[in-house]
């Protein structure tokens, strides 16, 4: 039996890394708040490695509202929960085998993204 995460995957450490696989020119360090080095990504650099012609400034059609970025910053965050299966809440689930789930819509889209991301 293969043994169980218990913690979703850390998303802007995945991103990094299929960046710096991409374009481990663009991979540079930083010091964290304990003073230790770690991996960044010199987004400049970036920009520059994926096109030659840089639009600089902040204009785009885009939807956005306050707070926007630390959504984004928690979203990529991973989290310790887990999903526990409640037959008895759930429809005929000896034969279909859906299930009711009941948490925060967030951390349990969270959760399932795992299990179903690159499925159709």
């Amino acid at each position: 039996m293969e043994k169980m995460r218990m913690e979703t995957q850390d998303l802007t450490e995945a991103n990094a890394e299929k960046i710096g696989a991409l374009f481990p020119s663009c991979i540079t360090e930083m010091t964290d708040e304990n003073g230790q080095l770690k991996k960044a990504i010199n987004f400049d650099l970036l920009r520059q490695m994926l096109s030659g012609y840089v639009v600089e400034g902040d204009e785009a059609y885009e939807f956005t509202w306050v707070g926007k970025k630390a959504a984004i910053v928690e979203a990529n965050k991973p989290i310790r929960k887990t999903l526990r299966l409640c037959p008895e809440d759930s429809v005929d689930w000896d034969t279909t085998e859906n299930l009711y789930i009941e948490g925060d819509n967030f951390e349990v889209l969270k959760l399932l993204q795992d299990s179903y991301l690159g499925q159709l």
